[in-house]
């Protein structure tokens, strides 16, 4: 048996970086042609492979790639990527050395933090790039950008102190929409506070080479928060709503992922069997019920039992009984022909949106959630490959 087949014998996730290379065009047209192109590839890569997607977008012409942690980077260092990393994450001092030595440029977002990075460096010689993180109204890491002018030259001195630590290079400033999607006001709001951040801080002598605040809806809904880098996230991966997917959108983005499921069993139980775990379904007919290798541990959510619908031979068949560590079932009755051996798609584009609002989440946390036992698949120029190991 081939990796290829292997991969395919249970549950699998197919990862199309055609469709990949595709939103990247898309994406690239509606973007400031000055503007340099992030794309993000944290957690591992929204789930599609952390080290095959960055190779992928590498090739395709992406400026830069996003992490969340600095070990995400140094996975990429080693497999061959060039590109300049930032961490989006702020990273603790003890990991100075890893951004030193493999190059990756760091997000922070207060003085202590930086001033420890910047200790390291000096000793070692060498300069850790960072972005400074500034707080516009997410409220979760970055020097807080206050309303009071008093507070604004305060904090001001604060980033240019940051900036002045010899260990450091200030290479770029950003910040982190926390609504680009549903609150246009308080999205311009948070720009105009990083530019007049910017204006603060260029009027004391220091400027910056980058400048950065929109991700995904950002960038599509706000060409004004371009600025000269604009960073890419669920949009990359073929979507352009978290919840609706792209119901309504005419970017013409293609979703990278497809789940599927090969099918172990179908059997036929008599009306009044219950299924699964609890007896929470009783069946109201004779029914034909296919078995998947499939269960939470393998990403499905739970909250999904009695609640979605897998597609099987192109027909939405109901999921019955409550979701299993390993198995899930779903009623076949009226499909014709399923058999064992048969792939059931368990999400894809058309049924991301209800996968999501069913298990009451985001588009995100579903395409996240394939775990590490879910071998990932690849479409690339056409062609299926298998990396096991990604």
């Amino acid at each position: 048996m081939t990796d290829l087949e292997l991969a395919m014998s249970r549950t699998w996730a197919e990862i199309n970086l055609d469709n990949l290379a595709h939103n990247v065009k898309i994406l690239r047209s509606i973007l400031n042609k000055n503007s340099k192109f992030l794309a993000v590839v944290k957690a591992n890569a929204y789930g599609h492979g952390l080290t095959e997607c960055s190779k992928k977008l590498q090739a395709i012409g992406a400026d830069w790639l996003a992490v969340a942690a600095v070990t995400e980077g140094v996975t990429l260092r080693k497999n061959g990527i060039t590109l300049p990393i930032l961490c989006l994450g702020q990273a603790d001092a003890n990991l100075a050395p890893l951004m030193a030595d493999y190059g990756i440029t760091q997000a922070v977002g207060d003085f202590k933090n930086a001033e420890a990075l910047s200790d390291y460096a000096e000793k070692s010689g060498k300069k850790i790039r960072v972005h400074i993180k500034i707080d516009t109204g997410m409220s979760r890491t970055g020097f807080l950008w206050p309303d009071d002018e008093k507070g604004k030259i305060s904090t001001a001195n604060e980033i240019l102190k940051t900036c002045r630590l010899h260990g450091l290079f200030a290479e770029g400033m950003f910040t982190h929409f926390a609504a680009a999607d549903d609150d246009r006001d308080f999205t311009l709001l948070q720009l105009k506070k990083l530019l007049e951040a910017e204006k603060y801080l260029a009027g004391m002598g220091q400027n910056f080479e980058i400048l950065h605040s929109a991700a995904s809806s950002g960038v599509t809904d706000y060409p004004e928060a371009h600025l000269n880098m604009g960073r890419f996230g669920l949009v990359l991966y073929g979507y352009a709503s978290t919840v609706t997917g792209n119901a309504g959108s005419s970017l013409g983005l293609k979703p990278v992922m497809t789940l599927k499921s090969r099918i172990t069993a179908v059997r036929e139980l008599p009306k009044g069997s219950t299924i699964s775990y609890g007896r929470t379904f009783r069946l109201e007919r004779d029914s034909k019920i296919a078995v998947l290798p499939i269960g939470y541990a393998d990403g499905l959510h739970r909250t999904l039992s009695n609640n979605y619908s897998v597609k099987i031979h192109d027909t939405l068949c109901p999921v019955l009984g409550r979701i299993c560590m390993d198995m899930t079932m779903a009623d076949v009755t009226d499909v014709k022909g399923v058999d064992a051996g048969d792939v059931a798609t368990i999400f894809d584009g058309d049924l991301m949106p209800s996968a999501a609002k069913n298990a009451g989440t985001i588009i995100h946390e579903i395409l996240c959630s394939p775990s590490a036992r879910v071998p990932r698949v690849y479409v690339d120029n056409e062609v299926l490959r298998c990396s096991l190991s990604d």
